[in-house]
């Protein structure tokens, strides 16, 4: 008797608390394999080593990775509770293509009616980018930045041959900046819409696992 093969793991990594949270308060189960949402801490150097740390752990050695979180977003027009799907991640030690960006733009969509949903490059910066900056980024054709999605995707494919994605929700724009992270907590939109897209995740998974033909 022939026995299957157990699905591919999807490890999902966050930085913050407050993103764990929303993350697990909106699980009600359905991905096509085990699901580890990971807190890696705030920052590219944080991000690298838990991310390394547990794509060494042999149950997680074929797991799929997604980063997601908060960003800020960069381009004029952008709100919070915006969705940005990334089509590469990138940093000063590197550039990571994405994997099923087109399936997440659909499934995000569906998931999160009414959201807009925008594709680009994310960009990584190691302090969180205020004032001029944010043009600075846009001009390289980045449309969001946060700290941990380029260092999380880059250094799980230099665990292994794996897909990687990133989506974050937009949490603060240059119409919309945000004083201090803390505010997240009184109920904000990106809290609500990142606490609704794990069954967006969940497909994306799940298409990994079909049968190529």
């Amino acid at each position: 008797m022939s026995t299957q093969p157990a699905p591919a793991p999807l490890l999902i990594a966050c930085a913050l608390g407050i993103e764990q949270f929303a993350l697990r308060a909106g699980d009600r189960g359905g991905a096509g394999g085990p699901v580890t949402v990971l807190r890696t801490g705030m920052g590219p150097a944080a991000a690298e080593r838990s991310v390394t740390r547990m794509l060494a752990d042999p149950a997680l050695r074929d797991a799929a990775v997604l980063a997601t979180g908060f960003c800020a977003g960069l381009a004029p027009g952008m709100h919070p509770g915006d969705l940005v799907v990334a089509e590469e991640a990138r940093d000063p030690r590197g550039t990571t293509a994405c994997v099923g960006t087109d399936l997440l733009v659909k499934e995000l969509a569906r998931t999160v009616p009414g959201r807009t949903v925008h594709t680009g490059p994310l960009t990584g910066s190691d302090h969180v980018v205020r004032g001029h900056e944010r043009s600075d980024l846009l001009a390289t054709g980045a449309i969001a930045t946060d700290m941990e999605s380029a260092a999380t995707l880059l250094s799980a494919v230099r665990a292994g041959e794996r897909p990687v994605a990133a989506v974050r929700v937009v949490v603060d724009a240059p119409e919309h900046e945000l004083v201090r992270i803390g505010t997240v907590r009184g109920g904000i939109s990106a809290f609500r819409v990142l606490r609704s897209v794990l069954p967006a995740f969940f497909e994306w998974h799940r298409s990994l696992l079909l049968p190529r033909r």
